[in-house]
């Protein structure tokens, strides 16, 4: 770890600094000082309309401002969020979170807040389309990272980068047979242990229900053994993002490249949407489930991202890992040079 530290500033070295490119309305900090700036560089501020700004004309002067502001965003969450040791860590957070999280709960120590309610909003258009958020962002950032590697390193023409965008971009479709398969089996498991509680009057026959869906219709409680959807696609999710993410260290694009932009651009909303995901990862450890269905539901996660990442993608026959030939595991995965 000691041998890592200073190596680490190297990586944002591939992104010029702020002062070689802005002008001299850039330089000027804004009120609270430089120290503001550096605590959340990815903040608006609405620097390009100070006159340095101004001078260098209209809507170029605003253009090049939201591209200094996306770089700095982006140079830091490289720095925090995508460090190799993110992806060595974050596996064990997310089992502490559930044993943490269970605790609290447990101990009836988690105060009232919008996040118990199901309906949040975080919940209802994020969570509950996850995978669906995932997919979308990482097809564009997988297929645009791998093309220009596979350029750009391995000097290949664009039929065979384009063979290799395609390979790698197969991890969606794996992703993708995951989520369905297990989401599949979860629900199986709840119906197959599941009875339903009806408040139905004493004169009415006692039915028996064979699934969630038909109880619920019948204004019924269906009572099984709901492992965690969240726990399971949030975990994995957040997984998966990171290792993506990797692809980086490999990358070195010219800064006034519209490429640039548009890998900064996906790389900025990858890092918030993980932000998202572990964040509802802690909400649903500390107002959700019993501590078996969220701790079983983060173990198949957990297992999914490892069987996939730390030992098939190793193998010819698969999609390969972002960045080739060095095992996720590896001291030399991160991003340093």
């Amino acid at each position: 770890m000691a041998g890592r530290g200073p190596r680490m500033p190297t990586a944002a070295a591939l992104l010029p600094p702020l002062t070689a490119t802005a002008g001299p309305g850039a330089r000027r900090a804004p009120p609270g000082g430089a120290r503001g700036a550096r605590r959340w560089p990815c903040g608006g501020g609405g620097r390009s309309r100070e006159p340095g700004s101004a001078r260098s004309g209209g809507r170029e002067g605003g253009g090049r401002g939201a591209m200094e502001r996306l770089e700095r965003c982006s140079r830091s969450l490289r720095a925090g969020l995508a460090a190799g040791a993110v992806r060595r860590r974050l596996p064990w957070v997310l089992l502490g979170i559930v044993l943490l999280g269970s605790a609290l709960k447990d101990g009836d120590l988690v105060p009232e807040t919008p996040m118990q309610n199901k309906r949040n909003l975080l919940n209802v258009y994020f969570v509950k389309v996850a995978w669906a958020w995932t997919f979308w962002l990482l097809l564009p950032f997988i297929g645009v990272t791998t093309y220009f590697f596979a350029k750009s390193k391995f000097l290949y023409g664009p039929t065979k980068s384009i063979l290799t965008a395609l390979r790698r971009l197969s991890a969606l479709l794996v992703g993708t047979a995951i989520w369905y398969v297990c989401t599949g089996l979860f629900m199986y498991i709840e119906n197959l242990t599941g009875m339903c509680s009806t408040s139905g009057k004493h004169n009415e026959p006692h039915r028996l229900y064979a699934t969630k869906q038909e109880c619920h219709q019948n204004n019924g409680i269906w009572n099984g053994f709901d492992i965690s959807g969240h726990c399971f696609l949030l975990s994995y999710c957040a997984l998966m993002i990171v290792e993506e993410m990797a692809v980086l260290e490999g990358l070195s694009i010219d800064q006034n490249s519209k490429l640039r932009v548009v890998v900064n651009s996906l790389f900025v909303s990858l890092c918030f949407l993980t932000m998202i995901w572990v964040f509802m990862f802690v909400c649903t450890a500390i107002y959700f489930h019993d501590f078996s269905q969220k701790l079983l539901g983060a173990l198949i996660g957990l297992s999914a991202w490892y069987v996939t990442y730390r030992v098939w993608y190793l193998k010819p026959f698969s999609p390969g890992l972002p960045l080739p030939n060095i095992p996720l595991s590896s001291k030399k995965y991160s991003y340093s040079r």
